[in-house]
């Protein structure tokens, strides 16, 4: 899949489904739920948008943040987080998979104390602008999209995701 040249935006958290609709409606933003059947790839959708702004909830790194939350709440069977890891390795390898400019992570204190550390302490960590925690409110949204913050890009997967079995959620910190 090729690198949009519009600022990708995953949106994750609380209140997704409410805020997509209404970002779309906003000028030079392309806003959709990329989940469910009949949803367009995320290919399809970079493909066919040419706002300014892409926005959707499609997370390149799902199975990842779920096998990692799940290895260290002690849900997963033996070996998944690796095969997630090595899975995904092999689809940014091949182009399949392409990490958002930002994620915008809603009403992150709902979120339980591991989802908390995967969003803000290992992703943040990683690019600390790139995380961003935001009310679920689409006006929130909407005045966030004209400041987002510049910052270091995010490094490649290759360097930090074969070590997530290793990165403990309170050693990582909550990004602050």
């Amino acid at each position: 899949m090729r690198p949009a040249s519009s600022t990708t935006i995953v949106v994750t958290g609380a209140g997704v489904a409410e805020v997509l609709p209404r970002l779309d409606r906003l000028p030079n933003v392309r806003a959709a739920s990329l989940k469910g059947d009949g949803a367009p790839s995320v290919a399809d959708f970079v493909a066919a948008s040419h706002s300014s702004y892409l926005v959707h909830d499609a997370d390149p790194l799902e199975h990842v943040a779920s096998a990692w939350v799940e290895f260290f709440d002690d849900r997963a069977t033996l070996g998944t987080l690796e095969v997630e890891v090595s899975t995904a390795l092999e689809a940014f390898r091949r182009g399949d998979l392409v990490l958002p400019d930002y994620y915008l992570v809603l009403d992150p204190e709902s979120l339980a104390p591991t989802w908390k550390h995967w969003w803000l302490g290992v992703l943040s960590k990683l690019a600390r602008s790139r995380v961003i925690p935001v009310a679920a409110d689409a006006s929130a949204l909407r005045r966030l999209l004209g400041r987002l913050p510049t910052g270091r890009p995010w490094p490649e997967p290759e360097g930090w995701l074969p070590g997530l079995r290793t990165t403990i959620p309170d050693a990582v910190g909550l990004g602050g």
